[in-house]
């Protein structure tokens, strides 16, 4: 009987679930949109039972469609949006609030507070992280404090605390399993990336009961089983990662100096620094990329917040196009930006600026300037976004990047990844399979259950579909990025008026 690996790829905007054969090659894949939810200016939330269903209706598709049952599943992984927050009751499995989404800004008064007790070195010693509303922790104190009688319920261990990942396993599991692997649990500002365990003097600061923390457990192993009642026979569950730690594994960046950009909703860029958690000192994040065989590697990481939302934005927001596929031709009617840059800040900057208070803007507007423009700068500034980063990981690094390996939907653009190349000034190499956040977990998954023997099998199954090669001059080069900088300075602190 054929064997394959089923991934559950939970993302932002949408659940996909894809049956991966033992050549990594997609034999099925089945997406499912699911409600953005914006109770007030920057709050994102999303609701938990519909990213569940969403999740199980995704999974039953694939295995349809591929013709397949849970007999011909070798092990299950799973991959998810990172710093999303849920919080449910263990006894009825519902959860006391909507998840509150990474993107969501709520909490940025809570982090101003950290900052100003002069706590910002204890957690980047310990977590890796910058004091941003962007991870976990706030969230869940969020939750705690505003919904009635939560936190004392938590202190009892009647509820449930768990980013995506944890809260799908608790489905999948019937209840049963109640864990997270240490690269989510990196992302939360409350765990000891040295340590790799939860820690108590964070936790206190935070005011939040040890109680409703799940089981830490390794990236790739087998964990649980998901319920028979769900496939009709057990599966074992045998991979987790975060979402972009799982596209570094998927794009095997498994050697120290490997960096990888996934251009998805943002764009998150991840450097492999094995065995080493360096810590960064051009506002990047240190991070756990996986546990697997009790070895931890860790990851330097810059995250853009909107990367490829921009391209949804310029078709839901300004109407620009009727279909994402239709933003390239647009971009490319026109043989430059026309002097118009776009600073995508809808939700503040990432890294290497964390302002949480920047704001969107478009500049050099003329009378000339027409929706291709527009439309033109919004893609290079996905790239602009990109390249800081990647300076930044330099620095810290002392690692001159010789390529970038890419992934995600918005990769699929020739000339984004031709201006990427350009603007860095660096080999970009897009893979065959775009699918490297549910290929990375179905690796771990496939590790753990002997499916794929090895690291070294995987690499030969890792094929480049094109490389893309710098051919802008220097000077193009520099004047185009000090005019993105300045548009970045007119961006920044944008909602402190004071600070203007």
């Amino acid at each position: 009987m054929e064997k394959y690996i089923l991934a559950l790829d939970q993302g932002t905007t949408s659940s996909r679930a894809i049956i991966f054969n033992k050549s990594g090659k997609i034999i099925s894949l089945k997406q499912q949109e699911f409600n953005q939810i914006f109770p007030k200016p920057g709050w994102v939330e999303h609701n938990p039972a519909e990213i569940w269903l969403s999740q199980l209706t995704t999974a039953k598709l694939a295995m349809s469609a591929a013709n397949i049952t849970s007999e011909n599943v070798a092990a299950i992984g799973i991959t998810n949006q990172r710093e999303t927050t849920v919080v449910w009751d263990k006894k009825t499995g519902i959860p006391i609030y909507n998840a509150i989404v990474w993107q969501d800004r709520r909490t940025s008064d809570i982090i101003d507070n950290l900052k100003q007790q002069g706590l910002t070195d204890i957690f980047k010693h310990k977590t890796g992280l910058v004091l941003d509303a962007y991870f976990s922790g706030t969230k869940l104190k969020w939750i705690l404090d505003h919904v009635p009688q939560s936190r004392e319920l938590a202190k009892q261990g009647k509820l449930a605390f768990g980013t995506i990942d944890t809260w799908i396993i608790w489905n999948l599991t019937n209840k049963r399993n109640h864990v997270t692997d240490e690269s989510n649990a990196s992302r939360t500002l409350l765990f000891n990336i040295h340590t790799g365990k939860w820690d108590d003097e964070l936790l206190e600061i935070l005011d939040i009961p040890k109680e409703i923390l799940p089981q830490i457990v390794p990236s790739s192993g087998i964990i649980g089983e998901a319920s028979s009642g769900l496939f009709g026979s057990r599966i074992p569950i045998a991979g987790i990662a975060g979402d972009q730690q799982a596209a570094t594994f998927g794009n095997m960046c498994i050697k120290p100096g490997m960096v990888k950009n996934t251009y998805g909703t943002g764009c998150f860029l991840l450097m492999n620094t094995g065995e080493q958690a360096l810590e960064s000192n051009n506002n990047l994040i240190t991070t756990i990329g996986w546990n697997v065989n009790n070895q931890r590697s860790y990851c330097l990481e810059g995250s853009v917040f909107i990367g490829g939302a921009v391209t949804q934005w310029i078709r839901d927001g300004l109407e620009f196009i009727h279909d994402s596929s239709e933003i390239e031709k647009l971009a490319t009617s026109v043989p430059d930006n026309g002097g118009v840059v776009f600073v995508p800040a809808f939700a503040g900057l990432g890294a290497p600026y964390w302002d949480q208070y920047a704001r969107g803007s478009i500049l050099g507007l003329t009378r000339g300037t027409n929706k291709a423009h527009i439309t033109r700068a919004a893609l290079e500034s996905i790239a602009f976004q990109v390249a800081d980063i990647v300076e930044a990981m330099q620095n810290d690094s002392k690692v001159q990047l010789n390529t970038l390996r890419v992934d995600g939907g918005a990769c699929k653009n020739n000339f984004l990844m031709q201006f990427q190349a350009d603007i860095l000034n660096t080999t970009v190499e897009r893979p065959e399979c775009l699918e490297l956040t549910a290929l990375g977990a179905a690796y771990l998954a496939g590790l753990a259950v002997g499916f794929w023997n090895s690291t070294a099998e995987l690499e030969l199954i890792s094929t480049v579909e094109r490389r893309f090669e710098p051919q802008m001059k220097d000077s193009m080069r520099k004047e185009l990025l000090e005019s993105w900088h300045e548009g970045i300075r007119r961006s920044r602190h944008w909602e402190k008026t004071d600070e203007r």
